[in-house]
């Protein structure tokens, strides 16, 4: 059996046409055309996004393409030359193992559906069975041409979904070095590496009307730093405890710190892209390293101005409480250049309680369910929200710069204005907002947990509203979601079409 080889986003998006054609030009059956077309779409923030080029680059396609996109399908269980990702996928279900009726029955059913459509029937088999194939063979039977023609798309659709899940590896293994058949994560660093600068340059950004955040004096610049570094020459290390080519992390600690001082930017990405690059041209023989920090917040103390009014000292700080970002950058050695491969942020541990104004009704109720239905419910979420740049250079000053304290705001303002129907549709409108506000933003993310207080009393003394609340039991309901401009793009024409604006 061929072995199907993994590759990540990123080395995808380095890629020239001819190799990116090579790696996914059978992911659509027999179509490298899809993958040569979408060549032109990078570079893409993840699979998803991946996925939704190459499924356009069908749309815009021929009628007579389409046709034939359709036909370069095989048969179910059909016994004609097939792309290796079709036999793994109607091996998976038993195809290839069908007694002598069976097999006979597949191919009559096969001969009428292709006779009547004038392709062969196309279905995403992952996780079904041979039993509910033929049962959908024979009721797609019923249908009429276009109909049909549709259905068969949807299911390209979802076979071309699984496939790049199965080839695409997930965010975060980029960083892997393939051995035989294998894959060998290798990599060693510094922890809890605290750097206080004073006196950064000021960041300016753009105002946005949720947020009354527009910069900061950057007085005190203050991070908690992660190094990690990676490279081939480091495997001897662990394999032989030879530590010629180690550099001890207490020098990475060194590192960081002594070039706080040589930095002159004023976000917390363009100091983890400067100390990065740094340390590659320092050290040939790392190939990548990679940066995260979370940004300690201190606030200005309040200082009395006179006339009942009070201004930040800009002289005596407080460190905060309040939520920061964090912030994480790769780079890699690419030949004789280094190229930054991964750039993202996020706001992380948001606890946010709506005391009305939220439900949850109308889901799925079975012998399993036992939870009432809200129409009117406080709501306590903790939300995690993160984010990408299209282009990662915005990221490096104020002109561009999406500040974690804006995206906390969108997210406290949508909160407040919107009755939200459930979590899911909270913190998609959160993201079409951010999206809206940011359209230099490539990718948002979104986890987000569910911890709303337990009611104990429906009704308590002082006011008709008040009620007595308490911590919910251990287990929660959990999301995760993530979003792109093509989001908004496909929400605003929705919008458009309806005479109505975006929430």
């Amino acid at each position: 059996m061929t072995t199907i080889h993994r590759i990540s986003i990123g080395q995808l998006n380095r890629m020239t046409q001819a190799g990116f054609v090579e790696a996914l030009g059978a992911v659509f059956e027999h179509s490298p055309w899809v993958a040569e077309r979408a060549y032109a779409a990078r570079p893409f923030a993840d699979s998803e996004q991946l996925h939704r080029a190459m499924l356009r680059v069908v749309d815009g396609a021929s009628r007579e393409e389409r046709l034939a996109l359709l036909r370069a399908h095989p048969d179910l269980a059909g016994r004609l030359q097939m792309s290796e990702m079709s036999v793994q996928e109607q091996r998976g279900v038993g195809l290839n193992e069908l007694s002598v009726d069976e097999y006979d029955m597949f191919t009559r059913i096969n001969t009428a559906y292709t006779g009547k459509f004038g392709f062969p029937f196309i279905m995403a088999v992952k996780g079904s069975s041979k039993e509910l194939i033929l049962e959908a063979m024979q009721a797609r039977l019923e249908h009429n041409v276009q109909q049909e023609q549709r259905q068969a798309m949807t299911e390209i659709a979802k076979i071309t979904r699984f496939r790049l899940d199965d080839l695409i590896l997930q965010e975060g293994n980029d960083c892997v070095m393939t051995t035989g058949y294998g894959k060998r994560t290798m990599y060693y660093g510094k922890g809890d590496v605290l750097v206080y600068r004073t006196y950064v340059k000021p960041l300016e950004v753009s105002p946005i009307p949720e947020s009354a955040y527009t910069g900061s004096d950057n007085v005190i610049f203050a991070l908690n730093v992660t190094v990690s570094v990676s490279g081939d020459a480091f495997l001897p290390s662990f394999t032989q405890a030879d530590n010629s080519m180690v550099v001890a992390t207490d020098s990475m600690k060194n590192f960081m710190l002594w070039h706080a001082a040589d930095f002159e930017g004023s976000t917390v990405e363009a100091f983890l892209r400067h100390a990065a690059c740094l340390l590659l041209h320092k050290y040939a023989h790392m190939s990548g390293v990679e940066l995260s920090a979370e940004r300690l917040p201190f606030d200005a103390v309040p200082i009395a101005a006179g006339n009942g009014e009070f201004r930040g000292s800009g002289l005596v700080y407080r460190r905060s409480r309040n939520e920061s970002g964090r912030f994480t950058v790769r780079v890699e050695r690419t030949g004789q250049s280094l190229e930054t491969v991964k750039q993202s942020a996020e706001i992380t541990n948001l606890h946010l309680i709506k005391v009305s104004g939220s439900s949850f009704a109308n889901f799925v109720r079975d012998e399993y369910t036992t939870l009432p239905e809200s129409f009117n419910r406080p709501l306590f979420i903790y939300l995690n929200i993160g984010w990408e740049y299209a282009k990662a250079d915005d990221a490096l000053d104020g002109q561009a710069y999406a500040a974690p304290e804006q995206i906390a705001d969108i997210a406290h303002t949508v909160f407040h204005e919107v009755n939200s129907a459930s979590i899911q549709s909270l913190i998609y409108v959160i993201g079409l907002r951010i999206l809206e506000r940011f359209p230099q933003l490539g990718r948002i993310w979104f986890e987000s947990n569910n911890r709303t207080w337990e009611t104990v009393a429906e009704s308590a003394a002082g006011s008709s509203e008040a009620k007595v609340f308490t911590e919910p039991r251990p287990p929660f309901g959990f999301q995760g979601f993530s979003m792109t401009q093509e989001d908004l793009a496909e929400a605003q024409a929705a919008q458009k079409a309806q005479g109505a604006a975006l929430t």
